[in-house]
This record gives C-alpha cells, structure tokens and sequence, in this order.
C-alpha cells in the first residue's frame, strides 16, 4: 500500500471502489485492489453496469445460457448484474468479516425508472436482497421525496440500505431522519439493528460542475474567484450535519440498542474540471467515520500523489459557511441548483439503465 493511502486509512476514511465488471473479478483485479490499495468496498450503478456489458467477452456464456433459457431482457439484466454482485461480495467477505460488518460492502441499484415511484422501489429492493443473498451487500435506493419512505420501509425489514443521489442538505436531513424512522421500525419489528448497515451517499463534484457553470455565467470576478468551492464546502457542512444527528438522544437510544451510524459517503470523487487537482475530492474530505468511493483513475492518483493532511472537515465548517453564503450573495440559487442535479442524476441512471437494456437485448439476439 502506498503511503498515501495509508494515511488515508489511518485517518479512519473507508476507501471503495466506484466499478464493477465481470472481467475486474475474473481476473482477480479486485482481490488485488483489496490487497495492495486498501480498497474495502465496492459501488455500482446503471452506468457503471452498462460500460461493462459494452466491453469484452466476460460476459458471453452468461448471455448465452440466458438466451437458450429464452428469459426475457429485464431477467436478463437481473441475472447478470446480480452474478457480479454476489462474486464481489463473495470476494470482500473477508474484509466484512475482519470489519465486523463495516466495511467489505457492494452495493446494487434498484431500477433506476423507479426513482419516483415508492412501493414499486420497496419490491425491487426486496426483490434484490433475496436474489444477491449476502450479507454484506447494500441496496441502492434514490434520496427523491418518493424514495424516503422506501428506505425507511427496507431498513425496517432489515435490508441494508446505500441512500444514493444526495446533493442537498436539506434532502440529506430528510435521508438521515428516514434512516432513524427505519431503525426504530426495526427495532420494533425485533430485527438485530447491528446486522442493518447503511450509508449515505453525497455526491460531490457533479455539484462543482453545476455551480460553476453558473459563475462562469455571471462572469463578475467575485462570481469566478468561488469556482471549484461549492463542491467541498456542500459536503464539509454536510459532515457537520451528521455530527448533530450523531449527538441527538434519538441517535443514541438507538446506538445503545446495537445500532451502527449510516456512514456518510462522498459519491462522484472522480474530477471533472481538468484545472482542479485531480484529488481535489480526495484531499479536502477528509476525517474519521467515512467512505470515500473512488473511480480507479482517482484511486491510483490518490495513491500516486494524494495530499493527506489529517482532518479537512471538521476544522473548516465556517470557512464552508463562508463559501455557501458567497455563492448565495453571487446570486447562486442553491436550491434550484440541487433540484436540476437531483433530477439530471435520475435522468443519467434512466438512460443508462435503457442502454444496459439495449446492449443485453443485442448480445441475447447473436447468443
């Protein structure tokens, strides 16, 4: 491991691995990751999903049977992406077991068309736990208004659950309160609430991308001195909103009864602004008690030439303060921006999720 990373790892940050395929398992790729760069987890999503299936051949003998078996496209997908769930679980099952739980999680995403819909979201993620089987896998469901009861509804019957697409703080209030409903749930419902794992995902530089478009609009150089910001501070008070929560009597009725903390975790690390230092996401996010779920590009560099200098959230809350309340008095609208992303992250994971479709669709046809 790199020193870099290892400071990483010492300063309590949970370093996962933002891909999956097929060919990064079969290779032994991931087992390697796990070794030698401190990986401990692995996120996935409909994007992630439909580049696999679009490269390679790891997946003809799969597609093959399927296509003999005559099973229809969304099976299909089903069979495959569950396959890969399961063996990446299967392969982080000894860092779940060193981890007592924590870490060696994978996570899986429930279909993305329906992100506005709750009860068909609380099928789908019944649907995926029982099909992936393992107990350290998470259920991927979307922070939308019509997903907040759905996760509370899997926490409950004990599902794990990986709250993806938050961008708002507000909204990520919303997730933490429907994460405590749900513990409480299944509390009552008699489940073991140390056996319920869950994170939160924040996601990060997508909220960079939005902010300075906006700024670079405005043109003024105050408007352009805040670019690069927004993404880091959004996450730094985010953090501090978590704190709050973690000191409430609510938290810690549930804490005494076995109960894990629902980990913040910074989604979209991988820099999309060539002009930022390509560990921008990695370097100012840092402190105990989190995930960091990195493209391997973003890994590598972190590895490479990260800059980890002990805590870089919990002393720079005003200086985040500071920067929000900047961008407000540029004449950034924060809560117009969260809701273009909230509903352009859906809209990404639609279109992927149909290509994934499509692609599965084409390979089934020549099988």
């Amino acid at each position: 491991m790199s020193e870099n990373l290892k400071r990483l790892v010492d300063a309590g940050v949970s370093i996962w691995l933002d891909d999956i395929s097929r060919e990064r398992l079969r290779t032994g790729n991931l087992a390697a990751l796990i070794r030698d760069k401190a990986v401990t987890g692995v996120t996935s999503n409909p994007t992630i999903f439909a580049g696999a299936l679009s490269k390679g051949d790891a997946y003809n003998v799969q597609l093959r049977d399927l296509a003999v078996r005559g099973v229809s496209v969304e099976e299909a997908v089903r069979a495959i992406t569950t396959f890969d769930i399961r063996w990446a679980a299967d392969v982080l099952k000894p860092v779940y077991d060193a981890t007592n739980g924590v870490d060696g999680r994978v996570s899986i995403e429930v279909d993305p068309r329906l992100a506005r819909k709750t009860e068909p979201t609380i099928a789908e993620a019944r649907a995926l736990w029982w099909m992936v089987d393992r107990p350290n896998v998470h259920i991927k469901i979307p922070a939308t208004v019509e997903g907040l009861p759905a996760i509370t509804q899997a926490l409950s019957e004990g599902i794990s659950v990986n709250v993806t697409l938050i961008f708002s703080l507000e909204r990520y209030r919303a997730v933490m309160d429907a994460w405590l409903t749900g513990l409480e749930q299944a509390r009552a419902n008699g489940h073991n609430l140390a056996g319920i794992e869950s994170v939160a995902s924040f996601f990060v530089s997508r909220v960079d991308t939005e902010i300075d478009a906006r700024l670079d609009k405005l043109g003024t150089p105050e408007a352009l001195a805040l670019k690069g910001q927004a993404g880091v501070a959004n996450a730094r008070l985010a953090f501090a909103a978590f704190e709050e929560v973690m000191g409430s009597p609510r938290w810690q009725a549930l804490r005494a009864a076995g109960a894990r903390p629902q980990r913040p975790l910074w989604a979209s690390t991988g820099v999309k602004n060539p002009d930022y230092p390509d560990t921008l996401y990695v370097d100012q996010l840092v402190t105990a008690g989190i995930v960091n779920t990195m493209p391997e590009k973003t890994l590598d560099s972190a590895a490479d030439h990260g800059k980890i200098s002990g805590d870089t959230i919990r002393p720079f809350y005003e200086q985040a303060w500071n920067v929000m309340a900047a961008l407000k008095d540029a004449g950034i609208d924060y809560d117009d921006v969260v809701k273009v992303l909230e509903d352009e992250g859906v809209q990404k994971f639609e279109t992927s999720w149909n290509e994934l479709l499509e692609t599965v669709d084409s390979e089934l046809r020549k099988a």
